[in-house]
C-alpha cells in the first residue's frame, strides 16, 4: 500500500485537499508517435476526490509495456499497484503519466450550481485538459484509448472534434483490453487511495487539538455500499453544519441523511431579501401611497 509521502502526485501529504489540481510526471524524451490511455478512480464514492489518470509511451515501446504487468487496477492488490506505479516512473525517457484530481468541493459545487455541471461533463473536461496538456508538452499522440461507461459513440466524437488527427478508441473495460489504459488506471487508483488513507481534514485548522476532532479518520473506501463508510457518514453529520469537506454534498447518500436528520433551513436570496426590506421600509409598491390606502390594502383604483 502506497504511503501518501511516497506518491509523487500528492504534492503535500500534510495539506488538506481544498481545490482540484493536475500533476504531470517528467516529459519523456523518446521519439514518437505515442499512445495514451485514460482511466479514472473514484467516480462512485461519496467521500474524497475523483481522479482521472493518463499514461503514455511511444508506439515502439508498446511491447515492453505489455510485459510490465499493468491491468485493471481493481483486480490488483494495493502492494502490486504501488509497485506498478514505481515501474511507470522507472523509465522516464519512454514512460510518463499524469493525473487530474477533482476535489470533493469542486465536484459538489459543479453538480449543485444552476445550471448544474454534471459528473459526466466534469469527467470529460478533466480528460480533455489532460490530453491537451500532454500535447502542449510536445508529445505527438497517434492513438488514445479511453475507458468509459455508457454510450461511447458521442464521447468518442466529442474527443475527436477537440483533437483532430488523433485516433480515439472509447470503450468499456479498456483497462483490461489495453495495457496503457491499465497503467492510467494504476496512476489514478494509487493517487486516490493515498488521498483517502491519509486524509487531512480542512476543518482541523480551526481545532486546537486534532484529537478533539469529531470525525474519525476511518473513512472506509468512500463507496456508499461500504459498511465502514456508512458508519462514518452517520456518525459524522453535524445537524447544523452538515459534513466535513471530504463528503460530496451533491451525492444522494449525503442528501438523504441531511434531509432526514439535519436542522431545516429556509434560504432567502438577495432578491427576496431586497423585496422584504422594501415592504418593511415602506418603499417599492407602497411608495407614495397614503396611509389610508395602506391601511385598507388598496393597491389601485381597480380594487374599488
Amino acid at each position: 500500500m502506497a504511503d501518501a509521502c511516497t506518491v509523487p502526485s500528492i504534492p503535500d501529504p500534510t495539506a488538506p485537499l481544498v481545490a482540484s489540481y493536475t500533476y504531470h510526471s517528467p516529459t519523456p524524451t523518446a521519439k514518437g508517435p505515442y499512445i495514451l490511455g485514460v482511466d479514472e478512480a473514484g467516480r462512485g464514492p461519496v467521500l474524497g476526490p475523483l481522479v482521472y489518470g493518463v499514461a503514455y509511451c511511444p508506439v515502439s515501446y508498446e511491447e515492453e509495456l505489455n510485459g510490465l504487468g499493468f491491468a485493471d487496477s481493481k483486480t490488483l492488490t494495493a502492494g502490486t499497484r504501488s509497485s506498478l506505479l514505481n515501474s511507470l516512473s522507472s523509465d522516464p525517457a519512454n514512460l510518463a503519466w499524469s493525473v487530474r484530481v477533482l476535489s470533493p468541493q469542486d465536484i459538489s459545487s459543479g453538480m449543485l450550481r444552476r445550471p448544474p455541471v454534471n459528473l459526466n461533463k466534469q469527467s470529460q473536461d478533466a480528460t480533455i485538459l489532460l490530453i491537451r496538456e500532454v500535447i502542449a508538452a510536445g508529445i505527438e499522440l497517434s492513438d488514445v484509448f479511453v475507458d468509459a461507461l455508457g454510450a461511447t459513440g458521442p464521447y468518442q466524437q466529442l474527443l475527436s472534434s477537440h483533437f483532430p488527427g488523433i485516433n480515439f478508441t472509447v470503450t468499456p473495460k479498456a483497462d483490461s483490453k489495453f495495457k496503457i489504459v491499465g497503467a492510467a488506471s494504476v496512476a489514478a487508483k494509487v493517487t486516490r487511495d493515498a488521498w483517502i488513507e491519509g486524509w487531512t481534514f480542512e476543518e482541523a485548522a480551526h481545532v486546537a487539538d486534532e484529537e478533539e476532532l469529531p470525525w474519525s479518520s476511518l473513512l472506509g473506501s468512500g463507496y456508499p455500499s461500504d459498511p465502514k463508510t456508512q458508519a462514518w457518514i452517520k456518525a459524522s453529520m453535524d445537524r447544523t453544519f452538515g459534513f466535513p469537506s471530504v463528503v460530496r454534498f451533491s451525492w444522494g447518500t449525503a442528501k438523504t441523511i441531511l434531509e432526514k436528520d439535519a436542522h431545516p433551513v429556509d434560504w432567502i436570496d438577495d432578491g427576496q431579501a431586497s423585496l422584504m426590506n422594501a415592504f418593511e421600509s415602506g418603499v417599492g409598491r407602497d411608495k407614495d401611497r397614503c396611509n389610508v390606502a395602506k391601511d385598507l390594502c388598496l393597491r389601485s383604483v381597480g380594487t374599488l
